[in-house]
């Protein structure tokens, strides 16, 4: 079991676009059950490699008691939309809702290279939305309008853990590991 630091707002690679993996491999393993070790020690709803310092397209999630993960996701979104809380790791105590689709199909791989499709509606495609949205370097802040988003960096600048310590930026062993590009 490895807890790995999650990285707060303001930290560069959650701006970043993650790479496509393309090894599928006992480093990719060991990234896996870190992620999912670390969600639920949060505890969270899902968790996507950037917020451990990795730049992979890897995300876990822990919805209604099932827990799993997507290597490599593509999306596809239905047109009927959904709005409701949205919270995230990487941005303690902060939720304001956030218009998302209502279902998604997500194709991938597990860690072992085989192919997944999750079909998810509500909270699942919220939670498969948000993490995908993480490997893009996407906030869910983001996806706020206007109001919102000022709301939310208004909250952000004023909670007691934004700027205590500056962002640590690692350069990722897996880039160079043989998975990324």
């Amino acid at each position: 079991m490895a807890i790995r630091p999650i990285r707060l707002f303001g930290d560069p690679i959650l701006r970043k676009p993650a790479l496509e993996v393309v090894h599928f491999d006992a480093e990719l393993r060991q990234l896996v059950t870190d992620l999912t070790d670390t969600m639920l020690e949060a505890p969270g709803a899902g968790l996507a490699a950037p917020q451990i310092g990795v730049g992979l397209r890897v995300f876990t999630w822990n919805v209604e008691g099932e827990v799993g993960h997507l290597v490599n996701p593509q999306l596809s979104l239905s047109d009927e939309t959904q709005d409701g809380p949205e919270g995230c790791l990487s941005l303690p105590e902060l939720t304001y809702d956030c218009l998302r689709a209502l279902s998604v199909i997500a194709t991938g791989f597990n860690m072992h290279g085989d192919p997944v499709t999750i079909d998810g509606s509500g909270y699942l495609a919220r939670a498969i939305q948000h993490e995908t949205d993480h490997l893009d370097g996407i906030l869910f802040i983001d996806r706020l309008d206007d109001a919102g988003r000022k709301a939310a960096m208004r909250e952000i600048r004023q909670s007691e853990w934004f700027g205590l310590e500056k962002p640590t930026i690692r350069v990722s062993p897996h880039a160079t590991g043989g998975f990324g590009r």
